[in-house]
Order: structure tokens, then C-alpha cells, then sequence
């Protein structure tokens, strides 16, 4: 059985708008860690302490070339938070209708308990 993404470190992970970007890069291709630190204009300690969150998160992969470390996407754990989402989505259609379906649901609601109310008032006359 396969383990559920934790949702809490994925979160975490992507609350960065640096960590985003270096999920986006490697969306496209791998990288190493410096030319990651390059592109993002960040320092060497920067950048390594944005790739431990994202590692934790199990959002990338490390791979050793030589001496170089090349990083990828792992694709499995954006795809474990893309099945979290999905489960939100609402088979009720847009935001609108969804509030229009809930503003009718609760009049229908109000309407069944003023009848009951009333009903009941009748029964004990």
C-alpha cells in the first residue's frame, strides 16, 4: 500500500516563493545545486537549506554525478498533493452555482422547519 503524502511538510515545502521557483525549474530539467543557486541569485547556504525543506517534503530528488549534485522533481509526491486537491473539487459546478445551490438548500431548509413548526401548532389546537 502506498504511503500517504504528509501533507504538512508538502505545505511547508511550497509556503516559499524560492522553494516554488526551484520546484518550477526542476519541473522543466534537472539541475545541480549550484546552478540552481545561480539562477535564483541565492547564496550556497540559501539555497542547500531550500533543497533539505523540499528533500524532507520528498518534493526532489538528489542525485551524485562525479562530485556535482544534480536535483530532479519527484513527480510521485506532486502527484499525492494534485489527489488531495481533486477531492475538494465540487461536482456542484462553478463558485456561483455552488452558492446558489447552498442559498436553495438552506431556504428549502427553513421552509421544511416553518411547515413543521406550524404543523405541530395545528396538531396541539
Amino acid at each position: 500500500m502506498k504511503k500517504p503524502p504528509d501533507l504538512d511538510l508538502l505545505f511547508e515545502a511550497l509556503a516559499s516563493v524560492h522553494r516554488r521557483e526551484i520546484i518550477a525549474s526542476l519541473a522543466l530539467q534537472p539541475y545541480s545545486i549550484g546552478q540552481l543557486a545561480g539562477m535564483r541569485a541565492l547564496s550556497l547556504p540559501a539555497i542547500h537549506k531550500h533543497i533539505k525543506i523540499l528533500e524532507a517534503a520528498s518534493l526532489i530528488a538528489r542525485r551524485k554525478i562525479g562530485r556535482t549534485n544534480f536535483l530532479t522533481i519527484n513527480r510521485s509526491a506532486l502527484k499525492g498533493l494534485q489527489e488531495w486537491l481533486a477531492q475538494y473539487q465540487t461536482h456542484w459546478g462553478s463558485e456561483a452555482q455552488s452558492l446558489a445551490n447552498y442559498q436553495s438548500f438552506l431556504a428549502e431548509k427553513s421552509s421544511n422547519q416553518s411547515t413543521s413548526k406550524s404543523k405541530r401548532k395545528r396538531e396541539k389546537k
